[in-house]
């Protein structure tokens, strides 16, 4: 059970905005590949081929930033936490009279 205010519970997911940027970037290129069909109507191949490698692009590097969110927010606990911080030795074994 949450017993602090909403306010307090501190930032939220640090993966929302790149995840958000991922999908509007394999939107674009998603939209761009389908306005660049060559099988459309006829075009001038350079045109075809700027409009073909910036949809790659676009998709490739939403894909990318999605499968990080992914990986981010599904690896295993200590992979992302820090280890805890050890501020003084441990003592020494305790000696025979």
């Amino acid at each position: 059970m949450i017993t602090e205010p909403y306010e307090d519970q501190g930032t939220g997911d640090p993966t929302a905005v790149p995840a958000a940027a991922g999908l509007a970037l394999l939107a674009i290129g998603g939209w761009l590949l389908t306005t660049a069909r060559p099988w459309n109507g006829p075009g001038h191949p350079v045109t075809l081929g700027v409009g073909w490698a910036a949809s790659a692009a676009l998709l490739l590097g939403g894909l990318t930033l999605l499968t990080r969110c992914i990986r981010t927010v599904h690896a295993p606990p200590h992979e992302h936490t820090p280890p805890p911080a050890q501020d003084a030795p441990p003592p020494p074994p305790p000696t025979a009279w």
